[in-house]
């Protein structure tokens, strides 16, 4: 049996079995995630808990002060950031920023891998951001927020990770760029499914992880399973099913004009939430 088809046994037997090791969040987005679920917590309180992360905090007044929150006026503390963003969003505002935790190795032919995973995966989420933007300013629907597509954007792509970890082990693997396609194609759906459902995360996030590549998943109304696919197919990383994407996203009429996506206006979105992760 080949390396390849021998890993892919292995890890088809260990999500069988339930033996895979599947990532756990980053220690401070379940602190801030089990303080926004506490009914007594309060605004000063949540600062508290983000403070105990400089990097988190530095993030969290990034991102009060970004376009992405309609406000010229800047922030200057954790306290102010907090109470523009507020509790409601807070929680999945501060997930995704402590995601990228998630995404280091120290093995090096892995780290390579994973880094190209991290940015491709913020490719998506500032097209799925800026996309949402337009949709918003068209429609005037309300339906849908910012906080949960942009951890949904984030979680897209979390099945790849156990894949990579168990792959670590066999580093011959990695000669072959196109049997680990073939694994992430097979099961990283699967996984991603896993994970969410392990991290407790709800029914929307569960759904772009486990079927976002799965073109047989639909929804009637227009969803943020759309804005990731749509995201990940405007940022051309997902050419064989790139147009059966955007012809679905045309007829939910979630953009009036796909050339929209080359104008300025777009790119300087798209731009401005990249820079929320760099």
């Amino acid at each position: 049996m080949s390396t390849e088809n021998a890993l892919l046994t292995i890890l088809v037997e260990k999500i069988n079995n339930d033996t895979l090791v599947l990532p756990t969040l980053p220690a401070i987005a379940l602190k801030v995630r089990k303080a926004a679920d506490d009914p007594e917590i309060n605004l000063n309180a949540m600062a508290e808990v983000i403070g105990l992360d400089p990097s988190l905090s530095a993030r969290i007044i990034k991102i009060a002060n970004s376009a992405y929150l309609g406000r010229t006026i800047k922030v200057e503390s954790l306290n102010q950031a907090v109470t523009r963003i507020g509790l409601t969003q807070i929680k999945n505002i501060a997930t995704a920023l402590a995601m990228e935790q998630l995404f280091v190795s120290k093995n090096e032919v892995v780290k390579g891998y994973i880094n190209k995973i991290w940015d491709r995966t913020v490719d998506v989420v500032a097209n799925a951001l800026a996309l949402f933007r337009i949709y918003q300013d068209e429609t005037k629907d309300r339906r849908l927020n910012v906080d949960t597509l942009t951890l949904c954007s984030l979680v897209h792509n979390i099945g790849i990770l156990p894949i990579l970890t168990e792959a670590e082990r066999h580093e011959e693997v990695f000669a072959n760029p196109a049997f680990l396609n073939v694994a992430v194609q097979k099961l990283s759906g699967q996984l991603g499914g896993a994970i969410t459902n392990e991290w407790g995360f709800g029914k929307d996030f569960v759904q772009v992880a486990e079927s976002w590549r799965n073109m047989k998943v639909q929804t009637e109304a227009v969803s943020y399973l759309d804005f990731v696919r749509m995201g990940a197919a405007v940022a051309g990383h997902v050419n064989s099913q790139k147009d059966a994407i955007l012809n679905i996203c045309m007829k939910k009429n979630m953009i009036s004009d796909l050339a929209l996506v080359e104008s300025p206006e777009y790119k300087e979105m798209k731009e401005t939430g990249k820079a929320i992760f760099s």
